[in-house]
């Protein structure tokens, strides 16, 4: 089974597959697949612009999980989507040396759900669970991951209401 963990930048992705290898699933960081694929870098944003639908065609499902803010454009059996409060969002990319434009895209894409609205045009809404990560150890969302993974867990999206941070920004 392909699992596919993804959120905005700074919700913790990369870490919970690393907690996720350390208890033996192969965890796949999808930023080392998409090196081929790589159209132009927007300077104003201060990112890599994918080809998303070379990248995807050319992707091999593997067993385990797949990490990665467009792992929801993948073919996995479950998605997780990682989510945080869109200050404390902010407070971690700024940490990361993010800038102030591209901070404020990814609190407003927090806020908007927008990774969400995209995993559910593509995934059915019984096969996605979202963390809110905001005030949770990366070792509390690995045993959710992993719980939802054996189907202990029911799935969950839309319970997460940031919308109220839009009037903040």
């Amino acid at each position: 089974m392909m699992c596919g963990i993804t959120g905005t930048p700074g919700t913790g992705k990369s870490s919970v597959a690393e907690e996720l290898a350390c208890r033996g699933y192969r965890a796949v960081h999808l930023s080392d697949t998409t090196t081929g694929f790589v159209l132009e870098k927007d300077e104003g944003r201060d990112t890599l612009v994918i080809d998303e639908e070379a990248w995807i065609s050319s992707f091999t499902p593997v067993e385990g999980v797949v990490e990665g803010h467009l792992a929801h454009l993948l073919p996995c059996e479950i998605v997780i989507i990682l989510r945080c409060r869109p200050d404390e969002l902010s407070r971690r990319l700024s940490a990361r040396g993010y800038n102030e434009m591209k901070i404020r895209e990814n609190y407003e894409a927090e806020a908007l759900d927008v990774i969400l609205i995209e995993t559910l045009e593509i995934h059915p809404a019984d096969h996605i669970y979202e963390i809110d990560t905001t005030f949770r150890t990366v070792s509390e969302c690995a045993c959710l991951v992993e719980q939802f993974i054996k189907g202990e867990l029911p799935p969950t999206y839309g319970s997460i209401d940031w919308s109220a941070y839009l009037e903040a920004c």
